[in-house]
């Protein structure tokens, strides 16, 4: 059994198909090349020329002095140099106005329902050097509480299992804090599958549900965790200094709160698969869940392919951008109140944070968006999104534009989903039907857990499409479109968004998160040109098993020792 893809998803993982991308890429290239050749051809020739010239020039004139045919000699070279400088410079132009129209003039929308090109790499977060189970006796008890919502919290939840591993800790089920969010008290239990979860990451941390009792003496003592604030993006020294010192005096520390307190980007790619094997696969919603998302997909695919977008045209992520100017004085009051009682007081310009793409799309711009790029009105959408603020007037112009839209509770108008639609339960479902759409498209991606988290999910899940509008690019193209300048209004849109990602491998620049592109250290090649990005072996699990086993069995050393040579790379 292999650990590269979750269980229940394995359309994608293996495999790549070709496509007319790939040709087209292909054949620029050659003609890059042919260009060149040509271009370098024909500056050899000439300089020869003028060589021969200037030889001839020499044999022939006289030696001494700097006389009439002397001077001619000069400027005829002089002349020749211009004239190859020239020839060269309209050469160059000439070359790259034959090669531009090779670039694609058109965005094919039936490429993009199927998955991004995946270069020959494939899902696996398995280990590929010595990875020894977690040990008989560890340092003490790990309490962590997860703050936000609910993919900021399952982030969190990654980061908890790699501090436990860091610090050889037992690791107590993760504290979800809903009521402060959602107002949901579902929490761990409620909303992943505990024993899955466990089960998975057996060879990782060893995870509890509670601190057990301390009995000693024929009495009970309850061990209390002390409590600590992480500092945000906690780099692993920390761990293994201020946390350790503390569990080891304690016994057990509670480190609250727990969102983005350990560092992202960590030099062992180890580490970064163990964040990979709690967040694609272990990180398992409850059965009910998963087959209630699953029945939303079934009937939205009944018809064909569908796209879901994630709007994030939200009170909270509104005010939080500061792009007020386009709602009424009302709506802009109750925006400017939220701001003031959630966020630090600073002066934010709407004209200026448009300009540099720092607010949301509105609804209207995603439906032009997907019009420009020849997406027709018979789309089925699936809308994963909050109360819209603004309500069907921001939204009317988008539903002409494509009236097949639908959210959960329209698809599965069920009692669970109506009481819960707006809490856990919800961002639950909603995140499994994008994880399972044929294209994603979030129009927030900046402090958009949701959206990052989608994203490398479904890089992870076989490079599925997204569609990732650049909205630095596109705001004066919207601008001026408000302004009465429409004419080449779809054509700027198109060639903005040809330059985007759809989904397929690409390396992570900051400030992308490695949540949202863990790739090359959770993927890899059967056929790699270097060692380091070769896939594990096949029976990574059994390896691993025996090695569990060893560590339960002390007098089995000598099975270890034989497993070693079969991981290490």
């Amino acid at each position: 059994m292999s650990v590269c893809c979750r269980p229940g998803l394995t359309r994608g993982c293996d495999g790549e198909k070709d496509s007319p991308r790939r040709e087209e890429f292909t054949q620029r290239i050659t003609n890059s090349k042919i260009s060149r050749l040509l271009k370098e051809y024909l500056v050899f020739f000439l300089v020869s020329n003028a060589m021969r010239r200037l030889g001839h020039h020499r044999l022939h004139g006289k030696t001494g002095g700097v006389g009439t045919k002397g001077m001619v000699a000069k400027l005829s070279i002089g002349v020749i140099v211009l004239l190859i400088c020239t020839l060269s410079l309209l050469f160059s132009a000439n070359i790259g106005s034959n090669r531009e129209p090779t670039r694609p003039s058109k965005i094919n929308v039936e490429e993009l329902w199927e998955s991004a090109e995946s270069g020959g790499w494939r899902p696996s977060s398995a280990p590929r050097s010595d990875w020894p189970p977690p040990t008989k006796e560890t340092n003490g008890y790990l309490r962590v509480r997860c703050n936000g919502g609910l993919n900021q919290q399952r982030s969190a939840i990654c980061n908890a299992v790699l501090a436990a591993r860091i610090m050889n800790a037992t690791l107590v089920l993760p504290e979800l804090d809903a009521n402060s969010f959602w107002h949901d008290d579902s929490g761990f239990q409620g909303i992943y599958d505990v024993e899955h979860f466990i089960e998975t990451l057996k060879y990782d941390v060893k995870i509890v549900g509670k601190i057990p009792d301390v009995h000693k003496n024929g009495k009970t003592k309850k061990i209390k965790a002390f409590q600590i604030r992480p500092p945000r993006d906690a780099p692993i020294e920390w761990y293994l200094t201020t946390a350790l010192k503390a569990m080891r005096e304690h016994s057990a520390i509670y480190l609250t709160p727990f969102s983005h307190r350990l560092a992202e980007e960590i030099d062992n790619p180890e580490y970064q698969r163990l964040r990979c094997r709690v967040n694609y696969h272990a990180l398992r919603f409850k059965p009910h869940i998963m087959q209630l998302s699953e029945s939303i997909v079934d009937k939205l695919r009944s018809q064909g392919h569908f796209m879901s977008i994630h709007l994030r045209f939200e009170m909270d992520m509104l005010a939080f951008a500061g792009c007020f100017d386009i709602f009424n004085p009302e709506e802009q009051k109750i925006l400017r109140k939220y701001r003031k009682e959630n966020f630090a007081e600073k002066r934010l310009i709407y004209n200026e944070r448009r300009a540099i793409g720092k607010c949301p799309l509105t609804p209207e711009e995603v439906g032009l968006i997907l019009r420009a790029m020849r997406f027709d009105n018979s789309t089925r959408i699936y809308l994963a999104a909050g109360e819209l603020f603004g309500g069907e007037r921001f939204m009317k112009p988008f539903r002409t534009l494509f009236p097949r839209l639908d959210n959960h509770s329209s698809v599965d108008p069920s009692e669970e989903l109506s009481a819960k639609s707006q809490g856990l339960i919800g961002s639950a479902v909603d995140y499994m039907v994008c994880l399972l759409s044929d294209i994603f498209m979030p129009t927030y991606d900046g402090p958009s857990n949701f959206a990052n988290n989608l994203l490398g999910h479904r890089l992870y899940y076989g490079f599925r499409t997204t569609i990732r509008p650049d909205r630095k690019a596109l705001a004066p193209i919207f601008i001026a479109r408000e302004k009465g300048k429409t004419a080449g209004f779809e054509e700027a849109v198109r060639r903005v968004m040809l330059k985007t990602n759809f989904g397929g491998p690409h390396k992570r620049v900051s400030p992308e998160s490695f949540y949202t592109n863990s790739w090359p250290e959770c993927f890899c090649q059967m056929n790699p040109k270097k060692s380091s990005d070769k896939c594990p072996p096949n029976n990574v699990l059994e390896i691993l098993d025996s090695r569990l086993e060893s560590v339960r069995d002390p007098d089995s050393t000598s099975q270890t020792n034989s497993t070693v040579t079969g991981l290490e790379r």
